[in-house]
Formats: structure tokens, sequence, C-alpha cells
């Protein structure tokens, strides 16, 4: 069974006209759920509101109080993210959706969960919003459930990297972060030697890929860095922030994967925790038809159905060195 936590609030955040963050990417969501062909075993749920309280486990008081005063006056934040009067209201139940599915599957009421939610989150840092991000949903759900004393892994397949993710976890022992995503490119942070500070260190793992960089280089990176430091950290709770703009035709990236590619490593990924304890919250994904494929691909990998073949894996890109550098690296940070 996999729950799906949706709402007609997320299309209420409006980003305006030619922005690529926009309310049909949940249409494009909303087509590849029914591609996926659950049928019965898919269960929807709907978010709740995150609580202040809830919030400001991972965003300062000033963040909070600044996001919400710019979503009531609406304009844009910086020259990527832009508000609404009906943003806020989508903030706080996108970042209020994890908690949700969260007390769905501790309940039994399903296998995983999948997140259909706008506006995104894994750029937004502690003290700001950026990057069509204002709350960090992800960041939200994991620091709720390590604060009741799990473990949390959080693995950001999006080819962005997740800055706030990090930003968040950085020096906290109980959350490790893995990010796999294109180098150079927007953020500009997750170099390969960031492996988290202080007490958190080597808690947080970076996989920075070239443009080009296809299917058999993430499950190479998968198989050989990220299973071994998952393991090892012995996770309660997997969170993915999945996001599909990795896929070859998205328009504001530049890899190389498909449909399918999202689905194999779903597969293996979702393989690293028992079923019940696997949510995956939507991050990028901008060009409509790539990502209902990828949805479609992905969703039945959570809950280890059969998917629908969507398009061939790939592979012969770039980005093996990555993930021998990587290998090399974790071999003597956790030997």
């Amino acid at each position: 069974m996999l729950l799906l936590v949706s709402d007609p609030v997320f299309a209420e955040h409006d980003t305006g006209r030619g922005h690529p963050e926009r309310a049909a990417r949940l249409e494009a969501v909303a087509a590849g759920v029914a591609r996926a062909g659950l049928g019965d075993a898919l269960r929807p749920v709907a978010p709740r509101a995150a609580t202040i309280e809830e919030l400001e486990r991972v965003h300062s008081p000033e963040h909070l109080a600044l996001v919400r005063s710019r979503c009531e006056q609406g304009g844009a934040i910086d020259a990527d993210t832009v508000v609404s009067p009906g943003s806020w209201q989508a903030a706080l139940h996108a970042a209020g959706a994890g908690l949700a599915a969260a007390d769905g599957l501790r309940r039994g009421d399903g296998d995983a969960a999948f997140l259909a939610l706008r506006p995104p989150g894994h750029h937004a840092t502690p003290v700001r919003a950026m990057g069509f991000c204002l709350l960090n949903n992800i960041a939200v759900t994991a620091a709720a459930l390590a604060e009741g004393g799990e473990r949390v892994a959080v693995v950001d397949f999006d080819a962005h990297h997740g800055n706030g993710t990090q930003d968040a976890f950085s020096r906290d022992p109980r959350v490790l972060y893995v990010s796999m995503h294109q180098w150079p490119l927007y953020p500009g942070t997750g170099k390969l030697d960031d492996v988290g500070r202080d007490a958190g260190t080597g808690t947080t793992c970076n996989l920075p890929f070239p443009p080009g960089a296809t299917g058999d280089v993430y499950l190479a990176a998968i198989d050989q860095v990220i299973v071994p430091v998952v393991e090892r950290f012995e996770p309660d709770w997997l969170l993915l922030s999945a996001g599909f703009d990795a896929h070859r035709a998205d328009p504001l990236t530049g890899l190389a994967l498909s449909a399918d590619d999202f689905g194999l490593m779903t597969s293996r990924l979702a393989a690293l925790v028992p079923a019940g304890r696997r949510i995956a919250f939507l991050e990028g994904g901008y060009d409509l038809d790539a990502l209902a494929r990828s949805v479609s691909a992905t969703l039945p990998n959570l809950v280890g159905t059969l998917a629908p073949r969507e398009e061939p894996p790939t592979s012969g890109g770039p980005g093996h060195v990555v993930v021998d550098a990587a290998s090399q690296l974790w071999a003597e940070l956790i030997p």
C-alpha cells in the first residue's frame, strides 16, 4: 500500500506566468500516478499544516516571520523564488505533509508514502528561502523523527544539491544526508569532501556528477558508496528528496537519466529500510512529460511492486571517476 499525500492547497502557490516551478507540475504528477497502475494499492492521505514548534526545529523564528510576511505581500523573494498570498498555507501544508505521512506509516496504513507537494523544500536553509523553496519540507520531518529518538537517512537525487538540508543537519549525528547531484550547477554547494562537521562528521555524503551522467553511474554510486554508508548508519527511516530534474529532457539541468533510471534507483534505496519507513518528497522536475514518466516508474518501486516500463535505462555517460573517488574517501573515513 502506498500513501499518496496531496491537496489542492498546493496549487494556491502562484509563481506567475513562465515560472518553471508551476502548478501544472502537480497535474503531471497526477498523470504519473495514474500511469503507475497501483489501483487499490494507493491510499490518499490529506496533509496537515506544520506547527510553528515543528518548523522551529529547523528554521529560525526570523525566517518564518519574513517568509510569512513576504507571502502576504506577494512578489519575488529573490530572482528565482516567487510567492503569492496563497503561498504561506501551501508551504505550511508542504512542511506538514511528511509528518502526516509518518503518522500514517506508524499506524500501519501503508508500506511507503509519496508526497505530491509544492513548493519544494531542499534549498531552504534554516535562515533563508531560495531556489523555489520556502520551508524545508524533508528537514522538518527528519527533525521531528530525530527528536523522537529515531535515526533518519535522507537521500537526495534531485539534480541540484540540497544545500538547505545539508545546512540543517551538518552537525547532527542523528540524521545522515546523502546527495547525488550535478556539478557545477546551482546552488554551487555539495563538494565531495563536504562530509559534515563536529559531531556530524561522517553523516554528510556528496556525489557531485558531471553533466551527461547516466543511470549506470547513479547505480554504481548507490551500490559502491551509498549502500555501505547508509547500512553503517543503521537508519530507522529513509526519506527521499525525489527530484526528477536529472532526467535528460529537463530544461534546467544537464544530466542524462531516463524515467526507468529513477525506478531502478528507488528500488535499491527502498531496500535499505523495512517497509513502512519510506517517504518520498517531490522536489524538482520541470519537463512535464518527463516528470509524469518518472513518477510512474518510481512509485511502484517504493512498495516493491512491478513498475511499468517507461524508457530504457541509460548508460555510458561520465561520472564513474566521482564514484571511485567517493569510494576511496569513505573507505578512509569509515573503515
